[in-house]
């Protein structure tokens, strides 16, 4: 006689626990190169531990950051080029802990898509593990969420999490006034906002991921826009600990025009001269191809300039040297002034 059970599995229903389980021995590696003092634990288990103490703190303030990717993934999907997003995905939130003065500690991500694929999952991951090496930053945890149903075959999402720590007493932005120096930081290229515009910019192209790129005939034009973003935590903690920097500015979705602002104090205002660096290639080739004039191009991407600090005037060429040194192309962008907002003056186009 039947006992009535049909023995559908978990995985019938297109969630595979093994796949899950397989995942995690093959990412263990790349997590274990990212330990750093104050971690305690690996991963699998229920929570993470991190002992502050033990990282060198004595009295410190916590920072916490989350962000995703965005819509580049959509060209990563397309593309099957998928190990640069988990670097994405790390700076989006480490390079905003730094402009609060802290140093990144651990980083936790989120991994969902409708079928796990291991291989692919473990590039992604493998590649946030980078960003994590390359900023002194733990990976300690995470989760993979299977979903059959919510995605379409391929896709995926990331998001992430960093929690950063400083001394009481150390936070930023501090002490901006008139006369301060803007030091300007270069990208590698769109980094991870404006991906809409962007992907609108190559349809009205009529070009394709796999066509040559129009500024680049080494490199695919998908491969040129998932240059991943650039990872300011070393460097940027480097100019912090020398003194004389008041501020810095993650030049993230808003552009120069939204960003810098974010860190200037009420009735202060960035004057940045628009001759000191050279818009880079994928820029020209985006404003020409939409017809963008300037006021667009500066609210909408980073042009060229990943991060900005605002520095004392008396040590602006000391820690731009030390900015270079560290590996940094710096450009002395122009002075915090009276006023409200940015003012620009020459033309990037």
């Amino acid at each position: 006689m039947s006992d009535g059970k049909n023995g559908i599995t978990y995985a019938d229903a297109g969630v595979d626990i093994d796949a899950g389980n397989e995942l995690v021995e093959r990412i263990k590696p790349a997590a274990k190169r990212t330990t750093r003092s104050g971690v305690m634990a690996g991963l699998g288990g229920f929570g993470a531990l991190f002992d502050l103490k033990d990282a060198g703190y004595t009295d410190p303030i916590l920072v916490a950051a989350t962000d995703g990717v965005g819509t580049k993934l959509r060209i990563a999907i397309d593309t099957g080029n998928v190990d640069g997003v988990g670097i994405d995905l790390v700076a989006m939130c480490v390079n905003d802990l730094v402009c609060q003065g802290a140093e990144p500690l651990f980083f936790l991500d989120y991994f969902a898509t409708g079928k796990l694929e291991t291989e692919t999952a473990a590039r992604i991951i493998e590649g946030i593990a980078e960003g994590c090496y390359q900023s002194g930053c733990a990976l300690i945890g995470g989760e993979t969420a299977e979903m059959p149903g919510m995605y379409e075959a391929g896709d995926f999402d990331l998001a992430g999490f960093s929690v950063g720590a400083m001394e009481r007493g150390a936070d930023l932005p501090a002490g901006v006034k008139e006369g301060d120096v803007l030091l300007g930081l270069s990208s590698n290229g769109v980094h991870s906002n404006g991906y809409s515009l962007v992907r609108k910019l190559v349809e009205v192209s009529g070009l394709g991921w796999d066509d040559t790129c129009p500024w680049d005939d080494s490199q695919t034009l998908g491969a040129a826009l998932l240059a991943p973003t650039r990872l300011y935590v070393k460097q940027a903690l480097a100019a912090v600990r020398a003194g004389g920097v008041h501020a810095l500015a993650h030049i993230t979705g808003g552009g120069l025009t939204e960003n810098l602002p974010r860190v200037l104090p009420e009735g202060h205002a960035g004057a940045i001269d628009l001759s000191s660096w050279e818009l880079p290639p994928v820029f020209q080739w985006l404003a020409q191809t939409g017809g963008m004039d300037q006021a667009e191009l500066l609210k909408t991407f980073n042009c060229g300039v990943g991060m900005i600090l605002s520095v004392e005037a008396e040590k602006a060429d000391e820690l731009a040297a030390l900015l270079r040194e560290q590996g940094e192309t710096v450009y002395t962008l122009g002075t915090v002034t009276k006023g409200e907002g940015v003012t620009y003056a020459g033309s990037l186009l």
